[in-house]
């Protein structure tokens, strides 16, 4: 397993070199840059929807100098309203934010760095993108930790249920169920919520924003965990509400597979109960494919379900934090992030193979080519 484990690593070396050179060179060609952000706000033609530059002084415009080019203390405010640009202030932009190096070289000192996990500073937030990550996380990881939570433990029994009363009453109308959650998106289904449950309309029974209340710090230890999971309600229904659906069909398909099996029959024979052959043998053979879609799960629950979510509550978290910094153009957040969530996929496409052997020591991974 050792070995195994050592090739996996090694893979993932040029995975992640090849994801993040794809992005750096797709970028290269996109327009409207950092520097023509900066440009255009200081000419006053820029429609930001966060209204940070314009009509501000150059400070937020830049931070320290950083990989892969951070902006420096942009000054030149004073150009705002004329005809053209002065060559030369360009050239001090770009050295500023890095461009005035090949992009090779740009790309192979952003590598350098974030190997020690430098990532720099924010180009118009003026603070490093560690920090932003930092303040960020909190809100994905409390989405995304309960969701999994949530769903593991509703899906799985839920589907086992299913596989077992497979074409009964109770089947035909959960699945019924199921297939309408998944048909809705679920920032509509989060519109829907508000409407109806957060004072749009109907009823105010869940707040309409954040993860916690004004007098947050004010409440007693009960009282803030109650405060928490009252903000958590509407989010979390609305980002499973298609988590759920996979997840229960998943887990009811495989163990219906298993079950018609021969030795399902053959356990039977032997005068073994239904719990007995249930959890004794077909469980542990169904959840290699259940635990197979794990990754999946844990990575859209993170990171990439959570952007509208994040939007319609106005949660700000990581999904948020990395879709502005796309619209702006401030490439340090845009790259780092790519970075964590693509090493964070495949550290746990790795642990989830690992979790193979743990549940079913038959499997061996070292038999088998990488």
């Amino acid at each position: 397993m050792g070995a195994y484990i050592l090739k996996r690593i090694l893979l993932m070396i040029p995975t992640l070199l090849g994801i993040m050179l794809l992005t750096f060179a797709v970028i290269q060609f996109v327009p409207g840059g950092p520097v023509e952000q900066v440009i255009a706000r200081m000419q006053g033609t820029d429609s930001d929807s966060t209204g940070r530059i314009s009509g501000n002084t150059g400070n937020e415009a830049g931070g320290s100098t950083q990989q892969p080019g951070a902006a420096g203390d942009v000054t030149a405010f004073k150009y705002r309203g004329a005809q053209g640009l002065d060559p030369e202030f360009i050239k001090d932009l770009e050295r500023q934010f890095g461009f005035d190096k090949p992009a090779h070289e740009r790309f192979l000192l952003m590598m350098g760095n974030y190997l020690t996990f430098d990532f720099g500073e924010s180009y118009f937030r003026d603070r490093s993108v560690v920090s932003l990550i930092v303040e960020k996380m909190p809100v994905s990881i409390s989405l995304g930790l309960w969701l999994l939570i949530i769903q593991y433990a509703v899906s799985i029994p839920l589907g086992i249920r299913k596989a077992v009363k497979d074409g009964t009453p109770f089947d035909i109308w959960t699945s019924g169920v199921i297939i309408i959650g998944y048909a809705i998106p679920s920032f509509i289904f989060a519109i829907m919520l508000i409407v109806v449950f957060a004072g749009g309309s109907y009823f105010s029974w869940f707040p309409l924003r954040g993860l916690t209340s004004d007098n947050f710090e004010q409440l007693s230890f009960l009282g803030k965990a109650m405060d928490y999971a009252w903000h958590l309600v509407l989010p979390l229904i609305a980002m499973g509400i298609g988590g759920f659906a996979t997840m229960t069909l998943l887990t009811k398909n495989s163990f219906l597979d298993e079950i018609r099996k021969q030795y399902v029959t053959t356990a039977r024979a032997k005068g073994l109960t239904e719990r007995q052959v249930l959890y004794g043998h077909v469980f542990r053979n169904a959840m290699l494919l259940v635990i197979s879609g794990f990754p999946g799960a844990f990575l859209g629950a993170f990171f990439a379900g959570s952007l509208l979510i994040e939007t319609v509550f106005s949660l700000d978290g990581l999904g948020y934090l990395t879709y502005k910094a796309a619209l702006d153009r401030d490439y340090p957040i845009v790259f780092a992030t790519l970075y964590i969530f693509t090493l964070v996929g495949l550290v746990v496409g790795l642990v989830s193979d690992l979790m193979y052997t743990w549940i079913d020591p038959r499997i061996d991974f070292e038999r088998r080519d990488v």
